[in-house]
């Protein structure tokens, strides 16, 4: 990818070797605002913003397993900012800024003893620090002795960690947090006078392992995810460490952090050649189907591959059942062989099909038999010409099943497949690394309409500001069998969804995932107002803006794609005028076609009007409401 470098290193500080008393090391952004603190013998941390505190004196450290780490003191520090532009693809933007101030700090073992490296940067836009341990010697660690105090006692918007990372946020002060709860991340909070807003994160887990957070009075304490019945450490390599990045993104207003790349900014740049990568939408059967999936039939999968085609979608994404001997739902079956079709399938003859009309298949696939033999099953997936695959219920994010991403993703990337992950762990950035890793789940989407109640309008507008912050999200939008909260009900097949037509189109803006499921069947589509919109509503986008809105409540973006501007509106249980000023335009004049709420919850009022930057829009969103707006250069005369 073509970057735009200014790097600039600053020789080390000798401290112990000149004799001079070592002070706290402090490293502040690019403009001053945010300043993160470490103290001179490594055991604690603090972050500020606007000299107000965010994250008050916190522990720093590592719980070896064996021999634990003496008493420290810091022996040098290297300094270094780093400016430059990467080039994105497929994501919420065409480029990221990557600017920070950046320190490498050695701290020493008393009686010149073992080393440790806390990598730090600060950002305009947030702070993240790491540990390594150089040498080939084996690591194994019990956990990190990292926590977080958020100063204040704020009210956060926090999940339970499970498998899935498939849970709701509830907003509660870190006091009322229940202890022995793990908490996934983001944590997402503010300071007691909210002028910052900030989410407590992870980033970067190559050879490491993930985490969670678990209250500890008024700390949020980092715990390692170990192997499932792997006894002794959490954590183990072969020869020196490198953690994870512990990240704080920061904002002044929570909407503002949706902008923020400091995530995929602290993963790698990708190598290679990933202009193949083909962001769109896929036609989708199992949402409307069946719990246990499609059954698999020619006449059915075609059906799915006209409809892509006529609608102008690049691909079709086959869900489970399409395999040799395919089982239930979740368990991997021993009788299953994803390198064959199920019986009366042809592969082959599907694929030529769907290349005729110009859509691409993609294939789903349980990860425990990909994972048995990877380079056969996706070297079968490019011999058929298949697209893409969705691996799904790894339900884990212990130090295998992150080695298992690491992996797909590369095995993927050099085939040129698009990699979709469910039942997956909340992005660290790797999508950034490869970015034929188009998107993943880890969230409480639109597939659970299916079986409860739980994706509420609330909930639908809490996503954006939280789980939505770290990358992108398969929500699986599109339902068009819209009701309202009060005649919703679960159903299994051709499910119902608790917003309205209006919000069901603004989630193709509001929600980032460049690989966007049209989750219902084709039947629930065609001549349906709202349809149009979806059709022609990009999946990966040039500039990113946020405009209005309050976490849970309501939510306007806007986002570019070249010269057209795409704005979502989404409300939650009230109703309510949204007044979007088009001040981000440039001059001239736009036109403004507009889709949303009607009288009934299934129908969206679409209009057009002349704009210019000096306008500002009114749009009425109904509750569980919403809108869709476009705005274009008005054509020459």
């Amino acid at each position: 990818m073509k970057t735009t470098t200014i790097h600039l290193a600053v020789a080390a500080l000798a401290l112990a070797a000149s004799g001079a008393h070592a002070a706290d090391a402090v490293i502040t952004s690019p403009d001053g605002r945010v300043a993160l603190r470490i103290a001179d013998n490594g055991s604690q941390f603090s972050i500020s913003r606007h000299g107000e505190a965010v994250i008050a004196p916190s522990p720093l450290g590592l719980e070896l397993d064996g021999q634990a780490l003496g008493a420290l003191t810091l022996e040098s520090r290297h300094d270094e900012v780093e400016d430059r532009v990467i080039s994105l693809v497929a994501t919420k933007a065409a480029s990221a800024r990557d600017h920070y101030r950046g320190a490498t700090l050695a701290f020493r073992e008393a009686g010149g003893g073992r080393r440790l490296f806390v990598d730090v940067r600060a950002y305009d836009d947030g702070i993240a620090f790491r540990y390594r341990l150089d040498g080939t010697a084996p690591v194994s660690l019990r956990g990190e002795r990292t926590a977080f105090v958020p100063a204040g006692d704020p009210s956060c918007l926090v999940t339970p960690a499970d498998g899935s990372h498939e849970q709701a946020f509830a907003r509660l002060k870190v006091s009322q947090l229940k202890p022995g709860v793990a908490y996934d991340v983001p944590v997402v909070c503010a300071t007691p006078s909210g002028r910052t807003h900030y989410a407590i994160t992870q980033a970067n887990l190559k050879g490491y392992t993930g985490a969670s957070l678990w209250r500890d009075g008024a700390a949020l304490q980092v715990r390692l995810s170990a192997v499932p019945g792997r006894q002794g450490p959490a954590f183990t390599s072969t020869g020196g460490l490198t953690t994870a990045w512990r990240a704080v993104m920061m904002a002044d207003q929570a909407g503002k952090l949706i902008e923020s790349h400091l995530v995929g900014n602290l993963n790698p740049a990708p190598t290679g050649d990933f202009s193949w990568v083909k962001p769109g939408k896929a036609a989708w059967d199992w949402w409307s189907g069946p719990l246990v999936g499609m059954k698999p039939d020619m006449g059915s999968y075609k059906r799915f591959i006209d409809f892509a085609a006529e609608s102008g979608f690049p691909y079709y994404l086959i869900d489970a059942n399409w395999a040799w001997g395919s089982g239930g739902c979740c368990d991997a079956s021993p009788e299953t062989d994803i390198t064959r079709p199920a019986k009366g399938i042809d592969m082959p003859e599907l694929v030529r099909y769907a290349e005729a009309k110009g859509v691409g298949l993609m294939l789903w696939a349980h990860w425990v038999h990909v994972d048995a033999r990877m380079d056969e099953v996706l070297d079968t997936y490019a011999r058929w010409g298949i697209k893409g695959v969705k691996v799904d219920f790894m339900n884990r994010d212990d130090q295998q099943v992150v080695d298992f991403y690491e992996r797909i993703a590369a095995a993927t990337a050099k085939r040129k497949l698009l990699l979709d992950l469910h039942g997956a762990y909340v992005p660290a950035g790797l999508q950034r690394t490869f970015p034929n890793y188009i998107t993943q789940e880890g969230v409480l989407g639109a597939e659970w309409s299916k079986m409860t109640t739980r994706t509420t309008p609330s909930h639908n507008v809490t996503l954006p500001y939280t789980r939505m912050l770290v990358g992108p999200m398969d929500y699986t939008p599109g339902g068009f069998r819209n009701a309202t909260p009060a005649t919703f009900e679960v159903r299994a097949e051709m499910p119902l969804v608790q917003n309205t037509r209006g919000q069901a189109l603004a989630m193709y803006v509001v929600y980032d995932s460049p690989l966007q499921m049209v989750s219902d069947d084709p039947t629930s589509y065609r001549g349906e107002p709202g349809f149009d919109f979806i059709k022609r509503v990009p999946t990966a986008w040039d500039e990113t803006r946020f405009i209005s809105g309050e976490p849970g409540q309501d939510i306007v973006l806007a986002r570019r794609q070249g010269k057209t501007w795409y704005i979502g509106a989404m409300t939650g249980d009230q109703a309510r005028t949204e007044k979007v000023s088009l001040g981000f335009l440039p001059a001239g004049n736009w036109r403004a076609t507009i889709w949303q709420d009607g009288e009934v919850v299934r129908e969206v009022r679409r209009t057009e009007r002349k704009v210019t930057r000096k306008d500002v829009l009114s749009l009425s969103l109904a509750a569980a409401g919403g809108a869709a707006v476009v705005l274009e250069p008005w054509p020459a005369k």
